[in-house]
């Protein structure tokens, strides 16, 4: 008797016991949540961005927020020299500021000549610069103030154009899209789900216990995570990869789970029987498939890169839970419900979508497959090798904030004229300027150390702009220095070198007392991409290593691992060209409502391949074991192909087209990330249930005959 015979034979005669203690675990999640107070775990950078945050995380204070106003004529010609309305409207936004001395600090305005370097290189441009005074509990008030005011002095001057961009613009316009983007998923795509399950069974109860059993277990992991994240920082922004991993994997094991007993159900058996049968064979695939998917994820804390690492434990947890929801509440709920699990039928769907049949097409596709192996199989593997084929020429690059969000957004489009008049303004460098004894920068010190940096400006070959600022925070100093570029572009790192490896050296070298650390977007950027190229290897050898034990484990072979991982392998990589192609290129941009930047992010191939080979487990298991459930019960390898695929394929079709419209309901976000992560995991799906599943399986295993069964030193049967 299995694991999953002896979890479900106890929660089917303890049905009550484990209905009501799955809702238990929910509603302890709820109270954890509500009693476990403090704050979250932050995450710290790696490299020299983690030196610098790690430095003013221990200062007695907290780096100004800073925000800059652009001013520009709205007619060609106007120049700061010459313009007397561009005068009036800056002194009027200055006076307007200096309101609030108590909300607003450090007004610099293009008009004084101290500030020359608030005046764009053609004229045309200026830059009023303020800080947001503290404290930090009435930031959100001044603001407002800070924003209010600009409103109110352009709405004075409708002749100027006035664009705010700064900290906090540009970090709530991306707090504000990710919040948005959470909302429209979920708006999204479980009543997408719910639609496409009453499609498939035909019948509001069956379709509505899926989506019940996701939607508590996805409330009882954002539940669980408020309380991880006081130990282990959970970036925000990975909220909404964990509702669409949660999604996917929750309606698929419950899919494969209820699909197999009502199948069972109508081959005339009783209904304990029908329950045995299908907790041994779903019930098994969905643990072993979901004990891959965790584990699989785990290799991510492998990179040592607390976002990825928080991402990953959200992810396992949701997981997990779906897990345990299927092998334990999914069979105590069908011992309840019994033959009224077919409840609520939909009438135009008629009776036949209650059936769980054998899929013609499918069937009909291995036939052919498993005839001329060679031929379909090779003509798969050139599809998917010539889809791989941009992925050579993948360029790896973090999106800046300007290309993150469209530019419809007030803030992104601010930082782009900010962008072209004051190259790298919107998102600066910070260089974070220490005592080595812990003593304080004096005055006199920091006034030479501005001047130095301020004097390599000019020396820089345009690699270095300003305006340059500097801000006392306790003992330490952080001077804002914008750099060349978009702000993670090429050019942008070769500012960022040249200011670590040349300016610094040369121009505080002589303070042999102090330390030295650069952060900043572009700095944060560099230093994350340089740690997770060097631990990539690590993490590919890692998931390999895992997926192809756990499968010798699973099916007692050695050929069937190691097809398995070329398959998968093949899928990632046309799924890396699909991604190249259309954000790397640009094909497409106006159909999926994005600005192409030349790159792909940095983190995406790796959390894709993570993520894909444990979640492709669950087709390639769950086919795999239908197939070898027909070998052992006497059939030929080529008959055990075409009955086992042709059994479990419209299982695997309906939860590949689940998983691909909550993963494409992604390329309907805002931001370029959600996107390209939609368009990779969608087509990577679609492509394993297809061409791999659909053809390469059966031809794989229709050229290794009863070979792919066998085990060095075992029998066959």
């Amino acid at each position: 008797m299995t694991l999953t015979d002896r979890i479900a034979a106890w929660a089917t005669r303890h049905r009550r016991a484990a209905i009501l203690g799955w809702l238990g675990l929910v509603l302890l999640a709820f109270l954890a949540s509500v009693l476990v107070t403090g704050p979250n775990a932050r995450n710290l950078d790696p490299g020299d961005t983690g030196r610098a945050q790690s430095t003013l995380d221990k200062q007695d204070g907290y780096l100004p927020v800073e925000e800059k106003v652009l001013i520009q004529a709205r007619t060609p010609g106007g120049h700061f020299g010459n313009s007397p309305e561009l005068r009036r409207a800056t002194e009027d936004l200055v006076a307007e500021l200096a309101r609030r001395p108590d909300a607003v600090t450090d007004v610099r305005s293009p008009l004084e000549s101290r500030w020359q370097d608030h005046v764009s290189a053609d004229g045309r441009s200026g830059l009023v610069t303020f800080k947001l005074a503290w404290p930090v509990a009435k930031l959100s008030e001044h603001f407002s103030f800070a924003t209010g005011a600009v409103q109110a002095v352009a709405a004075r001057h409708p002749a100027v154009l006035f664009a705010q961009a700064g900290d906090r613009s540009l970090s709530s316009a991306v707090d504000e899209a990710i919040k948005a983007d959470l909302a429209r998923s979920h708006l999204l795509s479980l009543p997408l789900v719910l639609i496409i399950l009453l499609i498939v069974f035909g019948s509001l109860v069956a379709a509505g216990i899926p989506v019940l059993l996701t939607v508590s277990g996805l409330a009882a992991t954002f539940a669980l995570l408020s309380v991880i994240g006081k130990v282990v920082a959970v970036n925000s922004a990975v909220s909404a990869l964990i509702l669409l991993v949660g999604v996917a994997v929750g309606i698929d094991y419950s899919l494969f789970y209820l699909r197999r007993y009502r199948e069972e159900r109508q081959s005339g058996v009783d209904d304990q029987t029908a329950l045995r049968t299908t907790a041994r064979t779903s019930g098994h695939v969905v643990l072993v498939s979901g004990l891959t998917v965790i584990l699989c994820l785990s290799g991510l804390a492998l990179t040592g890169l607390g976002v990825l690492t928080g991402g990953a434990i959200g992810m396992a947890v949701v997981v997990g839970l779906a897990m345990v929801a299927s092998v334990t509440v999914l069979p105590a709920i069908l011992a309840a419900l019994r033959h009224r699990v077919d409840g609520g039928r939909i009438p135009w769907l008629g009776k036949g979508r209650t059936a769980a049949r054998e899929s013609r097409i499918w069937s009909g596709v291995a036939t052919r497959v498993a005839r001329r192996p060679v031929l379909w199989g090779g003509a798969a593997v050139l599809a998917l090798l010539a889809m791989t084929v941009p992925a050579l020429d993948m360029k790896l690059q973090d999106a800046a904030p300007v290309n993150s969000l469209p530019r419809s957004v007030p803030q992104v489009d601010a930082a782009l004229r900010m962008q072209e008049a004051f190259p790298g303004a919107p998102t600066p460098a910070r260089v974070v300027i220490w005592q080595r004894d812990e003593s304080t920068v004096d005055g006199m010190l920091a006034t030479a150390l501005a001047d130095r940096l301020r004097a390599q400006v000019k020396d820089s070959g345009g690699l270095l702009a300003g305006p340059l600022t500097v801000d006392r925070v306790d003992k330490a100093l952080v001077v804002r220095m914008p750099l060349a570029g978009s702000g993670t572009d090429d050019t942008s790192v070769r500012a960022l070198e040249h200011l670590r490896h040349k300016v610094i050296p040369e121009t505080l070298g002589a303070f042999g007392q102090l330390d030295v650390a650069v952060s900043g977007r572009t700095a944060q950027t560099t230093d994350f991409t340089a740690q997770l190229r060097e631990r990539t290897p690590l993490v590919f050898g890692f998931v390999l290593l895992l997926s192809f034990l756990l499968l010798v484990l699973v099916f007692r072979s050695l050929t069937v691992p190691l097809v398995s991982i070329a398959l998968n392998l093949l899928s990632i990589g046309a799924a890396y060209g699909v991604i190249t192609w259309i954000f790397q290129y640009g094909n497409l941009s106006d159909l999926l409502g994005f600005t192409p930047y030349g790159g792909v992010m940095g983190w995406l191939p790796l959390f894709m391949f993570v993520v894909l080979f444990g979640l492709s487990m669950d087709y390639h298991i769950f086919i795999l074991s239908r197939i070898r459930e027909r070998w052992r019960a006497g059939l030929s390898a080529k008959e055990a192909v075409v009955s086992g695929l042709g059994a479990s394929a419209g299982v695997v079709t309906s939860a590949a087209v689940i998983m691909t419209v909550v993963f494409a309901v992604f390329v309907t976000l805002t931001s370029i990330e959600n996107k390209m992560l939609g368009v990779g995991l969608a087509v990577a799906v679609l492509l394993d249930a297809t061409l791999v599943r659909g053809v390469l399986v059966p031809a794989a295993l229709a050229l290794l005959g009863e070979r792919a069964w066998r085990f060095p030193g075992r029998r066959a049967h």
